[in-house]
């Protein structure tokens, strides 16, 4: 046992190690990094752009560049021969009559809509489909305005509610949840979950939104009298113009799509709505711009909110190019709105929820030319209550209860996960470690160690426990700011290297004690704050921001994901490099490494109410990336003898138990259940001594020992031959800290 003394001379201790003049800096590094990135990935598509010279030079640049986007997006499967459609009411109205519908995107996912038609209907009628703003859903008077006016002029129109929007809800919209200022917004900021749960088993909200629409075009052309060639897509501004410009890169039935506010020449940056930012995109090169322009030789309206200079657009100039190479320039035209942008009231900027009067005059005249429909001579409005144009009546799903979306994903994540378990069954345990490292290496992306340039600072004596602080630059103007204990004796001792999301100085105020024994027993400890963590991090709160792109993390994060890089995958290549500095030391010898990732942040109550997602303090979030990182770093590193993880997330698959969940987006991997669970890394460390405890869920609640157990079965059954080497979810009487000295000296 540790002495008092050195407990509280550890409490008390100031790991600082960066100039507090210099924090603020420190704090933007992983900022500035995805940044400079970014821009990198941009000059990467201009260089590559400038060497186009004609149609050949194109088709080869834009081929791979939609065949990698339609990879990044997940699974589609097959289309149906036949898609199922239920007419579920009819509105009659002047000129037009309205069906409710419900078709299948994909099993046991209806999408209600709203179909349009002529009354009387026509011998060959354009099929219109429109994208809905996250505004607002199907029902919005914008969406009924253009839906009566062009059914009136002899066109059938569909408008589906987006998932998780309108009638796909499954969630409390709150009070006024449509309002544009100063309401909830829930379908909107209930993206930011399903993003992320689709993320996990390797899907996107994106893909998804994209199949929605190609399945509408299934619907539409189902239709008699439809004519096939003429296809129309419309994204409303606000959220609606990217799935429609993805959904007509993908298909090439879509004779003309008019995506709003979508196309532009940079990568961007990342934000906690993940259809803002095209996973693989900036890594892979089809940016916003490739996307729509790929759409070439068919139609194409480049259409945006408000006022913007053409003549200096770059992608403007870029699409005049691309169309020019096919002949088609008639094919290709230009729309914008007046005012400066959304800073600038209304009626000084064209504001709309959808596509607005302004934006549909400037669109009138294009379908005539192109397609033949008539300019109406004026806009037909005669909007109908939201009751009218439901779908999803009581009558309509009686004996048909719709299934809960994230059901649906975990049913997806499951199957896939139990892919990898059953592959791994057949192997040696050598061969599962070597299939795993590969799995999640693809997934993480850059994590091979670096060899850092390194600072070191005297950081004083606390009785004979010598103390260094030191700085690891991992990669250029990234600091990685640690402390490092080191006992008297320093041949063939043991170190352990602590990971929490807090840091060191958190680290030293929670675990002074248990610090303090292990240093008592003769092994070194390393506090390293990684990227973004401790003396780096960017913020305070790591709370979700509704407020533009979201937190600072989440902002970092969402951006990797857009490079093909995580920052989960970055941290673990800075606690591999950590390791390897360590190693390399010539004045220490140390024989073995321990992991121990631990976590301080509060998990919730057992069935505590979720509240609205807003801008109020929300539930506690788990704070997990310690100790997934130790069994990462476990399972690439060989000489890390015992592995300790508490707090952590029991593993992915728990994130998609709910319709909410509480996870930080900086540990969110894209396709992590392709790659098995975390349990099928701890079973890969068998028989390396393992301690799990205080495991929570996707709701940062705690595991019960049941849930547990049966999460982690593949782990149990490959610890069978010693059992006592892996203690699962209760917290032994003696402590982390105990253990990992018996584990770490054989007693274990």
């Amino acid at each position: 046992m540790a002495s008092v003394r050195l407990e509280e001379a550890l409490r008390s201790f100031n790991s600082d190690v960066l100039p507090a003049a210099d924090r603020q800096a420190h704090a933007r590094a992983l900022e500035d990094d995805v940044e400079a990135r970014v821009q990198a990935a941009n000059r990467r598509d201009a260089q590559a752009w400038a060497r186009v010279r004609g149609r050949g030079d194109w088709e080869a640049f834009v081929t791979p560049r939609i065949e990698a986007l339609r990879r990044s997006l997940g699974d589609f499967p097959p289309a149906p021969k036949d898609p199922a459609v239920r007419v579920t009411g009819a509105v009659e109205g002047e000129g037009y009559r309205v069906e409710n519908l419900i078709y299948e995107s994909r099993r046991d996912l209806p999408v209600p809509a709203n179909l349009y038609l002529p009354s009387p209907l026509r011998e060959r009628m354009p099929g219109i489909l429109i994208v809905h703003s996250h505004h607002n859903p199907k029902a919005q008077g914008e969406l009924q305005d253009m839906g009566m006016t062009w059914a009136r002029q002899g066109c059938a129109v569909l408008v589906m509610d987006q998932l998780g929007h309108g009638e796909r809800r499954q969630h409390d919209p709150g009070p006024r949840p449509y309002h544009r200022y100063g309401g909830t917004r829930q379908d909107y900021r209930f993206r930011y979950i399903n993003g992320i749960q689709l993320h996990l088993i390797g899907d996107s909200l994106m893909g998804w939104m994209a199949r929605d629409v190609m399945r509408g075009v299934d619907v539409l052309l189902g239709r008699p009298g439809i004519d096939r060639d003429r296809i129309l897509l419309i994204g409303a501004v606000a959220g609606g113009g990217s799935p429609a410009g993805v959904a007509a890169a993908l298909d090439p039935r879509i004779t003309c799509v008019a995506p709003f506010d979508f196309g532009g020449v940079s990568v961007g940056k990342g934000s906690w709505e993940s259809t803002r930012n095209l996973h693989l995109s900036g890594r892979d090169g089809f940016l916003p711009w490739v996307v729509v322009a790929s759409v070439a030789p068919r139609y194409l309206i480049s259409a945006h909110e408000f006022a913007r200079d053409r003549d200096r657009d770059p992608a403007w100039e870029r699409l005049r190019a691309v169309f020019g190479f096919y002949g088609a320039e008639a094919r290709l035209a230009y729309t914008q709105g007046h005012g400066p942008g959304a800073s600038v009231p209304y009626p000084e900027a064209s504001h709309c929820n959808q596509v607005g009067p302004v934006q549909r005059k400037a669109i009138y005249p294009l379908l005539e030319g192109w397609f033949g429909i008539p300019v109406p001579e004026r806009e037909y409005q005669a909007r109908h209550p939201d009751r009218e144009v439901t779908c999803l009546t009581p009558e309509a799903t009686a004996g048909r209860p719709i299934r809960p979306q994230h059901e649906l994903y975990a049913e997806i994540g499951a199957s896939r996960s139990a892919a990898m378990r059953d592959s791994l069954a057949e192997m040696t345990p050598e061969a599962q470690r070597r299939r795993l490292r590969q799995a999640w290496a693809t997934l993480l992306g850059d994590i091979e160690p670096r060899t850092p340039r390194v600072e070191r600072q005297e950081g004083g004596a606390i009785g004979d426990i010598r103390v260094e602080k030191l700085v690891l630059e991992m990669d250029p103007h990234i600091p990685v700011p640690a402390a490092l204990w080191l006992p008297p004796s320093r041949d063939g001792m043991h170190a352990v290297l602590a990971l929490s999301q807090d840091g060191k100085g958190r680290f030293l105020s929670e675990r002074a004690g248990e610090v303090a024994d292990l240093l008592t027993a003769g092994i070194a400890v390393c506090l390293p704050d990684l990227r973004g963590t401790g003396e780096t991090r960017p913020e305070e709160t790591r709370a979700p921001s509704w407020n533009g792109a979201g937190n600072r993390a989440t902002v970092v994060a969402s951006t990797e994901l857009m490079l093909g890089q995580t920052l989960l995958g970055s941290r673990l290549r800075d606690v591999r490099s950590a390791l390897g500095y360590l190693r390399a030391r010539r004045d220490l010898t140390i024989s073995s490494f321990s992991l121990w990732g631990d976590s301080f942040a509060p998990s919730n109550p057992d069935g505590f109410p979720d509240p609205l997602l807003s801008d109020e303090p929300p539930p506690a979030h788990s704070e997990p990336l310690g100790g997934i990182l130790a069994l990462l770093g476990a399972l690439y590193e060989e000489d890390v003898r015992a592995v300790a993880a508490r707090g952590t997330l029991g593993g992915y698959q728990l994130a998609l138990r709910d319709r909410f969940c509480y996870l930080p987006y900086d540990v969110v991997v894209p396709g992590a259940l392709r790659a098995g669970d975390l349990c099928d890394v701890a079973a890969a460390l068998a028989p390396r001594p393992l301690r799990l405890e205080r495991l929570v869920d996707g709701r940062n609640c705690l595991l019960s020992q049941g849930d547990a157990d049966h999460l982690f079965e593949p782990a149990r059954h490959a610890y069978r031959e010693a059992p006592h080497r892996f203690c699962l979810h209760q917290p032994g009487k003696d402590g982390v800290a105990a253990w990992l000295v018996a584990a770490l000296k054989g007693g274990v």
